[in-house]
């Protein structure tokens, strides 16, 4: 994906709102063909740097290219109708008043008419919109209306796609499918997209490479993989995965707490205090010897997990633990171990 050309190229972008900062001197570039997931809280500024993307807001300072065309900085500003831009809205924003074929035409005034007929009739055979051509959205199910939106961001043949929590509106199983469906057509057709998201779980899964955001600045970017597994800061690991936070003190490169001593995967002071993050699901619940012992206080099943409370002495809350192995305790007493290759540390003013 590197040596690819950049499709957009984000250089120093600030952007402020009176006293707030919705972005401040952030960077970024994607390589065509690239599907990026943008993730972060609400006010992160992830839909802010969308929306400058779009040209639909001005940055402050800073430049965006698109295939190294200049659209906003310095030597001037490209509307957005000029930047071949495809927009997929959370809520769709399909027009009432026109059909689903009507729509997916809409703005394709560049085209012939013999020529827009052709790209038309190419996507609704794609995205399966035979059967509805001549029906209206508000007939549409939210899984049908956002294929439509879809398709019709697609017919302009957009240099770069924008999707803005395109699949939120969807229920569980239906978002699942349409988002396999929409990002198995993105790379088909090798379409440059970025994705805006505040879930974890749909960050992880859908883009090549995910940026988490936090008040208008990258905090770290890379693989869904790479962000889970290995989290560069506090705020990263919590965001992507629930946590055991235990206190302890670094000693020649370990974290010491009362679990026991950890690795530590990026280097704090001899003698700092700091917090191992340990994960639910990285608790293993067993018999065996060796295995750390505790309280049992509360279970509860979760479906395929069941989710268990112990408490354990000298740690002020219960360790929380997720397994796939139901708990067989007779009486209250429990006993587990973890890898510690899975635990995390990150000093306290992180």
């Amino acid at each position: 994906m590197n040596d690819k050309p950049a499709a957009l190229d984000l250089k120093n972008i600030s952007r402020r709102f009176g006293r707030t900062k919705a972005l401040h001197d952030l960077s970024l570039t994607i390589r065509k063909g690239e599907i990026v997931c943008l993730v972060g809280h609400s006010g992160c500024g992830k839909s802010t740097l969308l929306r400058i993307v779009a040209g639909i807001e001005a940055p402050d300072t800073g430049t965006v290219r698109m295939h190294g065309e200049e659209v906003a900085g310095p030597s001037g500003f490209v509307q957005p109708e000029h930047r071949r831009i495809g927009f997929v809205f959370q809520d769709y924003a399909l027009f009432p008043h026109l059909t689903v074929e009507e729509n997916i035409g809409f703005g394709l005034t560049r085209y012939e008419l013999r020529k827009a007929g052709q790209r038309i009739g190419e996507l609704i055979d794609r995205l399966g919109l035979k059967e509805m051509v001549d029906r209206y959205p508000h007939t549409l199910s939210g899984g049908e209306q956002q294929r439509v939106a879809l398709a019709r961001a697609l017919a302009r043949d957009p240099r770069v796609m924008l999707l803005d929590e395109p699949f939120s509106n969807l229920d569980r199983a239906l978002r699942e499918r349409v988002r396999r469906d929409t990002l198995s057509l993105l790379r088909e057709l090798q379409t440059t997209a970025i994705i805006v998201t505040h879930d974890p779980e749909e960050a992880l899964s859908s883009g090549d490479r995910v940026v988490l955001m936090r008040g208008g600045e990258i905090v770290q970017s890379g693989s869904g993989y790479e962000l889970y597994d290995f989290p560069n800061s506090a705020y990263a690991a919590e965001f992507f995965a629930a946590y055991n936070k235990v206190p302890g003190k670094v000693r020649s490169g370990r974290i010491e707490t009362v679990l026991g001593d950890f690795p530590l995967r990026m280097p704090l002071p001899d003698g700092a205090s700091a917090v191992a993050y340990i994960r639910p699901q990285d608790i293993e619940l067993g018999e065996s010897s060796g295995h750390r012992s505790g309280k049992l206080l509360d279970r509860s099943l979760m479906g395929e997990i069941e989710q268990v409370a112990i408490g354990v002495e000298g740690l002020a809350a219960p360790l929380q633990v997720r397994s796939t192995k139901r708990l067989e305790a007779a009486n209250d007493d429990v006993t587990f171990r973890f890898s510690g290759s899975s635990v995390v540390a990150f000093g306290l003013d992180e």
